[in-house]
């Protein structure tokens, strides 16, 4: 990644979700830069200027960027198209970029409904507030810091459960998947030979989990059976058998059991009842 400057301005008075967001992330990026706002770019300015300026980082001039989709760019897409790959992951950049930044910069051009750009709006002080906007633009900067480190430790996060998942896929039998404690599964097992996942459960005991048939079909390729779903501990026992089995959603997508042992039964069971349909 290329070094950022020590230093970095942004425009003053009233703010948005884009400054915000993209001043967020540029101290996750450099935590030592310091950020300067006001209404003119100081003379010969040695840092990174944005949502200011006209420059690489702006978006106000008339000759503003658009991305192929025709959404058009502010200033924290246009920063995130400067650093996010490099940051992230190509992969994750785009994803990033089309989910969460792109209404952002929608609304900030078009004053489009937002929910969160009108949370982070809202932390502008009133018209009859005696706050100053610089100290209520770094309390929602703040926020905005938690909301990029929550989700870009989800992304790591999900990095190392793909690991875990794939070795537990190498070592299970191509139907049930045992996973040796929970972590995000439904990328690696979604469209697979898999069936069912099974993780210990933060409930204690251990949760069976049906597959979907697809990332964007939430249809299970095996799902309990409907006579199941939503009953007591007790029927569910008399109905299948197995002793530890204490839950069935009422959707039929998730089990529990108490036993590791009956939680593969409660599987197996299923997949079995599946085929006689």
């Amino acid at each position: 990644m290329q070094n950022l400057p020590d230093k970095g301005f942004t425009h003053g008075g009233k703010f948005h979700s884009d400054d915000v967001f993209a001043t967020a992330f540029l101290r996750i990026l450099n935590p030592k830069i310091t950020i300067e706002r006001g209404f003119d770019v100081p003379e010969n300015f040695d840092g990174i200027v944005y949502d200011i300026g006209r420059g690489e980082f702006d978006h106000h001039q008339q000759d503003k960027e658009y991305r192929e989709n025709g959404c058009p760019y502010a200033a924290f897409g246009l920063i995130w198209r400067a650093f996010g790959a490099d940051f992230i992951g190509e992969e994750e950049a785009v994803h990033f970029d089309e989910k969460f930044i792109q209404p952002l910069d929608e609304s900030d051009n078009t004053g489009c409904d937002n929910m969160l750009a009108k949370v982070i709006g809202e932390f502008n002080p009133g018209w009859d507030s005696t706050e100053s906007y610089d100290d209520c633009f770094w309390k929602a900067e703040a926020m905005a810091e938690v909301i990029l480190r929550n989700h870009f430790e989800s992304v790591e996060g999900a990095k190392r459960g793909s690991a875990l998942v794939k070795e537990a896929m190498e070592r299970s039998d191509g139907k049930i998947l045992i996973l040796p404690r929970f972590a995000p599964w439904k990328k690696e097992v979604t469209g697979s030979s898999y069936l069912f996942t099974i993780y210990p459960s933060n409930r204690g005991g251990y949760s069976v989990q049906a597959v979907p048939v697809s990332n964007e079909d939430t249809t299970l390729v095996c799902p309990f059976p409907d006579a199941w779903c939503g009953k007591t501990k007790e029927e569910l026992v008399a109905l299948t058998g197995i002793a530890s089995l204490r839950f069935c959603h009422p959707n039929g997508f998730l089990c529990a059991a108490e036993k590791l042992e009956d939680a593969v039964c409660v599987a197996k069971k299923a997949m079995e009842l599946k085929k006689k349909d």
